[in-house]
């Protein structure tokens, strides 16, 4: 019973594979993706759907980058004020 249901599956997905014209490796690593992730298996457009946790982690590295880049400028910015002073 449980065979046959495989078996059912494996020529339906085989069906739409042929019929899409998509290779059949292709369709069982999307159905892979979708078991595992859900809804963020497939965000389109080339963007990331993130779970919070995810983009909290996006927001703090973006702002210890600015954060760098600030001190970097303040940094030179005494360097040549110091320089000037002499």
């Amino acid at each position: 019973m449980l065979l046959n249901y495989q078996i059912d599956q494996i020529k339906q997905l085989k069906n739409v594979s042929e019929n899409l014209d998509i290779p059949y490796g292709t369709l069982i690593r999307w159905r892979r993706e979708y078991k595992d992730k859900g809804d963020l298996a497939f965000p389109g457009h080339g963007k990331q759907k993130l779970t919070p946790e995810q983009k909290e982690i996006q927001r703090l590295k973006k702002e210890l980058k600015d954060a760098k880049t600030e001190r970097d400028i303040l940094k030179k910015a005494v360097s040549i004020f110091s320089n000037e002073a002499k």
